[in-house]
């Protein structure tokens, strides 16, 4: 009988193990060189006065290569290529496998951290802005059903990039993230609700949408000039990763502020960068700069210029 169990539990284990590397292959080839494609609608409002916004369409040139892997943790960086001299650093996804705890976003650019045990088998997602600031996270698993394999969440999120600076009826999205492997690439489907938030308050929703982002696999020499600004500029931004990591562990909330002195963090890290420091040094300036712009508004020191 005893046989007969060890021999079930390592069936099991073989077969956990297997699944494992199936799902932390499947976030690697998310990497590569692609042609992409974002489109969005609005496709419902509860108000029937509300006034639909215009379909969003944008397309381009994506590398996304791989920055750390290990078997529980894959972090992947995004590059936006507009042509062989101008590049853009996008968002970033950590990939964590049965990660304790997720930072939650609250509304107005607010998060707090709920301490929560990882189910078996689940990966949490964690995406950040261009300047490696926390912008949301979800976990889910991986799932293998009707001829697609693919990991699907909902969780709240700031507004997108696209509305961030044309809307303010509205302070949160609750993204509904699928994110699907195809023979060609990949696609980031998406249910989102734009909601208002107010402390106290019940949310109110405003509009639905559906998103499709397209990943379309190309040939790799399209995105070379991608990867060689990140070959170049990996050392910093892997510093001003650590420090963000270093920093959130002492955190159980973090308010973020758009500007100090006028200048946004993206500002401040990029000047930061042209200093070429030491690592130690530079990761001492990156920490501060961090903790002023995670500070309340009302006692947020202005940064060093």
């Amino acid at each position: 009988m005893k046989r007969i169990v060890l021999s079930i539990l390592l069936m099991a284990s073989i077969v956990a193990k297997a699944q494992d590397k199936k799902e932390q292959q499947a976030i690697k080839n998310l990497c590569g060189c692609y042609e992409v494609q974002f489109m969005y609608a609005e496709t419902f409002s509860p108000n029937h006065d509300y006034k639909f916004a215009r379909p969003y369409e944008a397309h381009g040139v994506e590398w996304v290569g791989i920055v750390e892997s290990t078997d529980k943790k894959i972090v992947i960086q995004h590059l936006l290529q507009i042509n062989d001299t101008t590049i853009i650093k996008h968002w970033r996804e950590d990939w964590e496998f049965e990660k304790n705890g997720i930072w939650k976003f609250d509304h107005d650019a607010a998060w707090k951290f709920q301490q929560t045990k990882a189910a078996p088998g689940q990966w949490t997602q964690t995406v950040w802005e261009v300047d490696d600031a926390p912008r949301y996270q979800g976990v889910s698993r991986w799932i293998n059903n009707n001829n697609q394999y693919y990991w699907q969440n909902t969780t709240d999120a700031p507004l997108p990039r696209r509305e961030f600076t044309t809307r303010n009826d509205y302070n949160v999205l609750e993204r509904g993230n699928k994110v699907i492997m195809t023979d060609t690439g990949w696609v980031h489907e998406q249910d989102n609700r734009k909601i208002l938030r107010k402390d106290g308050s019940k949310d109110v929703e405003i509009a639905q949408e559906k998103g499709f982002n397209l990943y379309i696999k190309t040939d790799d020499s399209k995105c070379a000039a991608a990867a060689k600004w990140w070959n170049q500029h990996k050392d910093f931004w892997n510093t001003v990763r650590a420090s963000w990591d270093d920093m959130l562990k002492t955190k159980t909330e973090i308010k973020l502020q758009s500007k100090i002195g006028g200048q946004g963090m993206s500002q401040y890290m990029s000047k930061l960068e042209k200093e070429n420091l030491a690592e130690a040094e530079r990761k001492t300036k990156a920490r501060s700069i961090l903790e002023q712009f995670t500070a309340p508004a009302t006692t947020a020191a202005s940064v060093e210029k």
